[in-house]
This record gives structure tokens, C-alpha cells and sequence, in this order.
């Protein structure tokens, strides 16, 4: 099941933020993330805080059903308005996630954005993403949602392999996301991006190649590859430990990235952060930005966490418990944190070197400062972007290890 919420101080009914979250928010960009809990089944990998009719039945009753889940989050996006009083900023990314969103009907995801658009305002430029499962759209569903402002969305592919997929718990058939792409850029989506996961028990380096051959045949501006994490308490987790699957180690993780990179390179994608490639600027994932600058989002539905003015917290994680918090006119929010000034510039290390630009030296302290000099001069950081212009940027050496060359850098 999904992982435990993080422990925080209570946050009021109202949901009301400290007078110093909107300090200064003029300069910083607000998004959106709406989740959406629900699946139509689980996938043996996955601990993100999503639920299916079986785990719902009989926990919730009518408040969890997904059938009126549109209304309830709405409902959210309410309070956002007076929680943020009269913050006057339109909102320049929305990201619907799950779960998968496309269970809900397109009319529901539309209406959703309605509510954004019809309490905050949508920038001129306004950046609208939808994940998708495959298998749950089809041209009408996506000529709906285009037509109702979205103009990005994100299939989730993870392999052209039927075994990798068969590993996955993942439903869907080698080919539909491909035909997704065609679908989506024929309803009018200016941008289409495929996520692929790589490490799979029984994935072998061939399989890997043919799901990026696919993946960049199916013509897609935008990229996203992620090494496989086996997190406890999944049903795939249980199937290593029993024997029945092996354990895929580091070095396969390092080689599977060096593939992805050549090929997504050679290609005509360019890198923007450790996981994510992209076409041009245009085709980055703006509202997936927000969350590694630091900005602001307001994030809505069970479970969802938010950030805005150095205040981050997070929404109880029942759908059912959720929908009775607003029924009542109370916050979902479960607990929330104020971030220090060394609480956000450690966060600042930690998301900014993941990007393309690197992080400013000037946040690390001396023995940060020292630990990046070694980094330089162990091909892990690149000289010239430290030397001339003051910034610490990951070499693609140091993108096989960035894990380690954070925490070196925010001693």
C-alpha cells in the first residue's frame, strides 16, 4: 500500500497560510496538480496513493466514489481561492495526475480545469497536462479534452515489451501507447510526452533499445526515463523477495541511462533534468520545473502535497476521508511544515543540480564549495560551468551519480 504521510504541525480548518507564504509571490509562477486517486487495477511496482474499486468498496461509501470526484475537488480549488485571498496571479501550469485521470470521464478532467480557470485565471501561455493510460483513451476522449483547453499530455508507456510490461502489472498492449501519440497530435496536442522505466526484472539491454526505438519512432517531443525503484510494501517488492523475480543492481541502472542518453541524444532530445528529455525549451515539462525552482503550486485530492512561500503540506490520504473534509468546509490538509531558510536551500541544491543549468555556487557553504572543486576535478561537474559562470552543472558522468554528488555538495 502507499507510504505513510510525513509528520507536521496541524494545519487550520480554514486552511489558512502564514501572511509571510505570499510574500513576494508576485515573482514566482503558480501551478496546479490535481490528483486523481483512482485505478483500474494496481500495478505490482507502484506505492503512489492510488486506490481501485476493490480497495474502495465499503471504505468510503458514496464520498469515494469516483463518480462525483470532479464536484469534491472542485470544491478544493474553492478553498484555494480564499486561502490565496486576492493573490492576483493567473495560474501557468496544470498537471492532472494519478492514479489515471482518464478514468474519470473528459468531461470531468475539462470541468476541473474550469474551475482554475474560472477562480484564478489561466495565463496567456498556460501550460494544461493530463497523464493517460493507454488503454483508457481513444480520439473522441482526446478531442474532448483538447477542445477543453488541454494542450500537453503524458502516456504512460514503461516498455514496448510484452514480458517487461507482464512484470509491471502494466495492462496495456505493446503498440496502443505509439498509436496514443498519433491520436493525441491528431486531436491538436501541441506537446506529447511517453514515460518509459527502465530496469525491469528480465529486461535485457536489446528489450531496452527496441522501447526507446518505439518510443522515438512514435514521434513524441518530450521524454521521461526512470530507473525502476522497488519500493517496500509492493506487490512487486514481495515477488523479489520470494525468489520469483531477480533484483536488478546499479550497473544495469548506469548502463540502461548511458542507452537512453545516446539514443534520446542522437535523436534530437536534449537533456533538461537527470530523467527528462526534450525537443526544445517549448517541450519541457513547465509545471514539473516549478516543483525543481522552488515556485509555487497548490496541489488538490487525497493525498496531494502543496508549496507556496516556503510553506509546504499535504492532504489527507483517503478519497473518502478527503470529500467528508470539504463537505464539512473543513481543509483536507493533514499536517504541514514552514521550511527554514537552510531547509530551502538544502532543497534548492538538492532539485536544482538534477537540471541542465546546474545550481549556483553561491549556495554551497565551504565544505559543499570544497566537495564541488573535487567533483570538477573528478569529471563529475563541469569545469567550465563552475569556473566561468559560477553555477555547479552534472557532467553526464556525474548524472550516474548525482545522488551522491548531492549530498556531498549540501554539507
Amino acid at each position: 500500500m502507499p507510504s505513510a504521510l510525513p509528520d507536521g504541525e496541524p494545519v487550520p480548518d480554514d486552511g489558512s497560510l502564514p501572511a509571510s507564504a505570499l510574500t513576494g509571490a508576485g515573482s514566482r509562477p503558480l501551478g496546479f496538480y490535481l490528483h486523481v486517486p483512482y485505478c483500474a487495477t494496481r500495478c505490482g511496482y507502484c506505492d503512489f496513493n492510488t486506490y481501485t474499486a476493490t480497495e474502495l468498496r465499503g471504505s468510503g461509501g458514496v464520498l469515494a466514489s469516483r463518480d462525483n470526484y470532479a464536484d469534491t475537488l472542485v470544491e478544493e480549488v474553492r478553498l484555494a481561492r480564499k486561502v490565496l485571498g486576492d493573490d492576483p496571479r493567473p495560474v501557468r501550469t496544470v498537471f492532472v495526475g494519478g492514479g489515471t485521470p482518464t478514468l474519470l470521464a473528459a468531461a470531468d478532467l475539462v470541468r476541473m480545469l474550469g474551475a482554475i480557470r474560472d477562480e484564478f485565471g489561466l495565463a496567456d501561455d498556460a501550460e494544461v497536462t493530463t497523464e493517460a493510460n493507454p488503454e483508457s483513451v481513444g480520439p473522441a476522449y482526446l478531442a474532448e479534452l483538447r477542445a477543453g483547453g488541454f494542450n500537453r499530455v503524458s502516456f504512460g508507456m514503461q516498455s514496448a515489451r510484452q514480458h517487461v510490461l507482464k512484470v509491471l502489472d502494466r495492462t496495456h498492449t505493446p503498440g496502443r501507447p505509439e498509436a496514443c501519440v498519433a491520436e493525441a497530435r491528431a486531436a491538436g496536442f501541441e506537446h506529447v510526452n511517453l514515460d518509459l522505466i527502465y530496469g525491469t526484472p528480465g529486461e535485457s539491454d536489446d528489450d531496452w533499445r527496441a522501447s526507446l526505438d518505439a518510443a522515438l519512432g512514435a514521434g513524441p517531443d518530450h521524454v521521461s526515463a526512470y530507473a525502476l525503484i522497488v519500493e517496500e510494501g509492493t506487490q512487486l517488492a514481495r515477488r523479489i523477495r520470494r525468489g520469483e523475480v531477480p533484483m536488478t543492481d546499479d550497473d544495469v541502472h548506469a548502463d540502461r541511462y548511458l542507452i537512453a542518453d545516446e539514443l534520446l541524444s542522437g535523436a534530437g532530445f536534449d537533456w533538461y533534468e537527470v530523467s527528462n528529455w526534450a525537443t526544445s525549451d517549448a517541450a519541457r515539462c513547465l509545471h514539473n520545473e516549478l516543483y525543481w525552482r522552488g515556485a509555487d503550486w497548490w496541489g488538490a485530492g487525497p493525498g496531494a502535497h502543496s508549496h507556496v512561500g516556503g510553506v509546504r503540506w499535504w492532504n489527507v490520504k483517503h478519497p473518502g476521508a478527503y470529500a467528508a473534509a470539504l463537505a464539512q468546509g473543513r481543509s483536507p490538509g493533514a499536517g504541514r511544515e514552514l521550511l527554514a531558510d537552510e531547509d530551502r536551500r538544502v532543497e534548492r541544491i538538492l532539485l536544482e543540480l538534477r537540471l541542465r543549468d546546474g545550481c549556483p555556487v553561491e549556495l554551497l557553504k565551504p565544505d559543499g564549495l570544497a566537495a564541488a572543486r573535487k567533483a570538477v576535478a573528478d569529471g563529475l561537474l563541469e569545469a567550465g560551468a563552475f569556473e566561468d559562470a559560477g553555477r555547479a552543472v552534472l557532467t553526464l558522468r556525474g548524472r550516474l551519480l548525482a545522488d551522491a554528488v548531492v549530498r556531498d555538495l549540501v554539507d
